[in-house]
């Protein structure tokens, strides 16, 4: 039987609001690797392009990136609320404890956003950007490669009070890191598998000093040649790169894991993931084989940067990351 002349109306109408949703990007359909290709299809090779440059010109800003991403993805979730400065009435995370004097990285999502605007006017988000460049951040010190869901919007909001709770903290034990974790929905396992992040980056002398002066789980020259670089007082800024074996930290490998098993965690926090507790096997287990540590933390990276993310219609393209439009 024919369908009726209504029926073929509304199936039109329906085929078209369909193909309308997904050229402009404002379905509200889960996160997609395609989102940009009809919009902005050159967006990720710009972001891959300026992330590699920059981390050419100071491989340490590959960890940056990474670290912003993580700071912002467990406040609110992935909404680049901690890209947000502060103004006379308003308070966003970037003085936060965590993130005060710390946090690096905005210059170059300034860059990047500013390229991105001269393109595709008001199009790629800056939360986005943000879980873009951190893949291509660890991809360009040598890690692995993953598919980034797109189509987050930005937040109009911020929270200092989250970012002081949420974040978690250096000194934390395994009980605490295994909690703040799950507050945020992962395993203890993909705890552990994010915490290799620290194989690349630095850290600075106030978060370690407690560790290399008071514990006891520390390996002596490891403890000596990291006071030397932290004293007893003084020196709060003074940095390390949380892999020891590597002065620089800017290269992504499995020695974090290898160097917890050595008793030389930089972090307390770190060192808690090898301490004769229920994390030390997988600890082992990324030390025997960095495939599956690679495997692991790009899984782990695909489910945080996709912490409740604001999609539309919710939330804003912001056309400057460091304001709402």
């Amino acid at each position: 039987m024919a369908a009726s002349p209504v029926l073929i109306h509304h199936l039109k109408l329906s085929i078209c609001t369909v193909l309308l949703l997904c050229l402009t990007g404002t379905a509200f359909a889960q996160l997609r690797s395609t989102y940009y290709l009809l919009s902005c299809p050159l967006a990720l090779p710009i972001i891959r392009a300026e992330v590699l440059k920059a981390v050419l010109l100071e491989p340490r800003m590959g960890a940056s990136l990474l670290r912003l991403h993580f700071h912002d993805c467990f406040v609110q979730g992935c909404d680049a609320s901690v890209l947000l400065d502060d103004t006379e009435n308003f308070r966003g995370e970037k003085t936060a404890f965590p993130n005060n004097n710390s946090l690096r990285g905005f210059d170059v999502m300034d860059d990047i956003k500013h390229k991105l605007e001269n393109l595709c006017p008001g199009v790629v988000s800056c939360a986005d950007i943000l879980a873009v460049a951190a893949r291509d951040s660890v991809y360009a010190l040598g890690g692995p490669f993953w598919e980034v869901r797109l189509g987050r919007r930005d937040s109009t909001k911020a929270s200092w009070s989250d970012a002081n709770k949420d974040l978690p903290a250096p000194f934390l034990n395994l009980t605490g890191l295994i909690t703040a974790f799950a507050n945020k929905g992962f395993t203890r396992q993909e705890m552990v598998a994010l915490s290799g992040s620290h194989t690349i980056g630095m850290a600075r002398c106030r978060t370690f000093r407690n560790r290399i002066y008071n514990d006891t789980n520390i390996e002596s020259s490891f403890r000596e040649s990291k006071q030397a670089v932290c004293p007893a007082v003084g020196g709060d800024d003074n940095l390390s790169a949380l892999d020891g074996s590597h002065s620089d930290g800017n290269c992504f490998d499995n020695s974090y894991y290898k160097n917890l098993v050595k008793k030389k965690g930089l972090l307390h926090s770190d060192q808690a993931l090898f301490n004769g507790g229920p994390t030390d096997a997988q600890v082992r287990a990324y030390v025997h084989d960095s495939s599956l540590f690679f495997r692991d933390f790009a899984k782990a990276m695909i489910k945080m940067s996709e912490l409740t993310p604001l999609t539309a219609p919710h939330g804003q393209v912001r056309t400057n990351c460091r304001k709402v439009n």
